[in-house]
């Protein structure tokens, strides 16, 4: 029996262990207990920091693991990327992981060979703020985006279309980041759209583009996603020409990758940016398959375990996910009633409290459809 590694055992990890349990695989997990609604369902779990890669690193080795990998979280990916090289199993390098997950090392890279994605600059710790203040004061126009360069699920990202609102939003993004390091960027209008992809051996093959809807300014929460896009086929098939473009640039040759974009209403395609993991906000885990046939969560776990099948799209569904919060109060019924929907698959209702939300996770429930056409509410 084949021993795969899973880095975080939180929710977004458990479709994740429930695969590689049918697929007979054994598992063993690396998280804090808080939260780790999967510590029960691997075969050995240790209560170890993702973060904590020497460690993780040494256990690993005792093992014997024969895969590692971890789905829609960001901060598990260095770690994941780190044991695989150190071990010589199948996965990105431990420097491209790093690259894709800081905003900064990211836009370099993509500047670099060409992709174009939004004017930037960095803030790079407290000592810098003032410095910088003055230089974007210079070269920028109104709005801006401001994040952390290390964090994901809007948290701490804020957009400003005031200049007496700069600082505070620079102060938010270093507070929210690990490295307290925020990136300000031009912001584009213009229709969000994320592209799922999985790798192997550095070919990129593409799954499935999604239509995104948030609650827009100031804070971008994620509250729709849609698959297939609605985007014309041509501009489509551009964006995976760029995608691919992009996750070489990064040096992304192994696994699921989740590049998110904005298209401008004179058909400009600017890259936002790329996670070396499948989506989240069940993206990955869930729409893909469901709007495609295409496994991807099997497809994460072989390509960790060097078993690779090229993937065959065979079904062509449309499928999506709505989110509930204040801003959608609407959304609730269809989480009560979801037996009556027979387009809906899936439905839960986390918190009895509805928020006007700023961050991913004080959304209080969702539910996933799939149906012939977009289920319009």
């Amino acid at each position: 029996m084949k021993t795969l590694a899973i880095i975080g055992a939180s929710y977004l990890q458990r479709p994740l262990v429930e695969k590689a349990k049918a697929m007979g695989l054994r598992t063993i997990c690396f998280a804090w207990e808080e939260g780790a609604v999967c510590k029960d369902l691997v075969d050995v779990f240790y209560p170890i920091s993702i973060i904590e890669k020497e460690q993780i690193l040494d256990i690993c080795r005792n093992e014997y693991i024969d895969g590692i990998c971890t789905i829609a979280s960001d901060v598990a990916a260095p770690t994941v990327a780190y044991v695989a090289e150190k071990m010589g199993l199948v996965g990105n390098s431990y420097e491209t992981a790093l690259k894709a997950n800081n905003k900064l090392l990211m836009r370099q890279a993509f500047n670099e060979a060409g992709v174009l994605c939004p004017q930037f600059t960095c803030v790079k710790g407290w000592n810098e703020l003032e410095e910088r203040l003055n230089t974007i004061l210079k070269t920028f126009q109104l709005p801006l985006i401001i994040k952390p360069t290390d964090r994901s699920g809007s948290l701490g990202v804020t957009k400003i279309e005031k200049w007496e609102e700069l600082y505070q939003a620079i102060v938010c993004a270093m507070d929210f980041s690990f490295k307290h390091e925020a990136i300000v960027e031009e912001y584009i209008e213009g229709n969000e759209i994320s592209v799922e992809y999985i790798s192997y051996e550095g070919v990129h093959y593409p799954l499935q583009i999604t239509d995104k809807v948030t609650t827009g300014a100031p804070h971008f929460v994620e509250l729709e996603h849609h698959q297939p896009s609605s985007l014309p086929q041509k501009i489509c098939d551009e964006v995976h020409m760029i995608t691919k473009r992009a996750l070489s640039a990064l040096g992304i040759t192994y696994g699921a990758s989740h590049s998110e974009y904005r298209i401008t209403n004179d058909g400009r395609i600017y890259i936002i940016e790329v996670g070396a993991r499948m989506g989240g906000d069940f993206i990955g885990s869930d729409l893909v398959q469901l709007s495609t046939g295409y496994d991807f969560l099997r497809g994460v776990i072989e390509v960790a375990l060097g078993e690779f099948i090229e993937p065959l799209l065979n079904e062509h569904n449309f499928s999506g996910v709505y989110f509930l919060s204040k801003e959608t109060a609407y959304v609730e019924t269809y989480i009560n009633n979801h037996s009556t929907y027979p387009c809906i698959v899936s439905a839960e209702q986390t918190n009895s409290e509805l928020y006007n939300v700023t961050c991913s996770a004080e959304r209080s429930g969702y539910f996933i459809y799939l149906a012939s056409n977009k289920f319009e509410l």
